[in-house]
């Protein structure tokens, strides 16, 4: 019984040592679990799709409250309360995946030498939907730019910092993926990462450049939105989701080498440079 609670500080020092890769390890890990139990019948089709987001939540109010306490809690949250941006942002946020979703038809309707696939009505969601994407798009935002980005960005370029956060968020989905429940249906894996990758990438960009959490909450949610609204997804065929997720991945290359995310004097600081 005393070794054990000798065992506690040691777990707490480890803990806060290596928070950043004790989470990025958990994470994945917490999904499989959550995914295996839907596959045995145990939590239904309601619980999982919604449930997984806030698991992966309460992972890291969890790991936080040990190492930052109350106040590491609220930094969390902090960028969601910043909203005085230059509307171009916003607008950026708000168009960016669409056009890149729009681009990506053109470019399979002239490979194909087949323009029927940009005679096309725009899919309108339910609005219960719309506000599950956004909640979806809202707890990304604080777990992986919010919190992974911020904490990888002490201890690497922000550029990797992104694209191992792009890994592990695909990670995250793959369970999903594999059982077809709570995703986009029949989604390719390695399409599936690249497309990942980009969109960290972007919304670290947006996040450098706005410290807004409500510019990445709208360019996550408009990835997101652009899959439903655009005929882009695996089952429009033609290699048109694929198409798509190496060009926003590429275009994420170009706006990182002209309009990389800058470091705070905090973090080089931190960091050494």
């Amino acid at each position: 019984m005393t070794s054990n609670l000798f065992m506690v500080p040691k777990m707490v020092g480890f803990l806060k040592k290596y928070e950043i890769w004790v989470f990025l390890a958990l994470a994945p890990l917490l999904n499989f679990v959550i995914t295996y139990l839907k596959s045995k019948g145990v939590i239904e089709f309601f619980p999982y799709t919604n449930g997984r987001f806030y698991a992966l939540m309460f992972l890291l109010l969890f790991i936080v409250k040990i190492t930052k306490g109350n106040e590491g809690i609220k930094n969390l949250f902090r960028p969601m309360l910043i909203w005085k941006v230059h509307p171009k942002w916003y607008l950026f946020s708000l168009l960016f995946a669409f056009i890149i979703g729009l681009m990506t038809l053109v470019i399979v309707a002239f490979y194909n030498g087949d323009m029927s696939i940009l005679d096309f009505e725009i899919y309108i969601p339910s609005l219960k939907f719309t506000l599950f994407l956004l909640s979806w798009a809202f707890l990304g935002e604080v777990v992986w730019i919010g919190y992974a980005f911020r904490e990888l960005s002490k201890i690497t370029k922000p550029f990797y910092a992104t694209q191992v956060i792009g890994f592990v968020w695909s990670l995250w989905w793959l369970p999903s993926v594999f059982i077809n429940v709570g995703v986009i249906e029949d989604l390719p894996v390695w399409p599936l990462f690249l497309n990942m990758m980009g969109a960290a990438g972007m919304c670290a960009i947006v996040y450098s450049k706005t410290k807004s959490g409500i510019c990445v909450l709208v360019i996550q949610s408009m990835l997101n939105m652009s899959l439903v609204l655009l005929p882009i997804s695996p089952d429009a065929g033609d290699n048109t989701y694929t198409t798509f997720a190496v060009l926003y991945f590429l275009i994420m290359l170009v706006f990182m080498y002209f309009m990389p995310p800058k470091m705070n004097a905090e973090t080089k600081e931190l960091i050494g440079e």
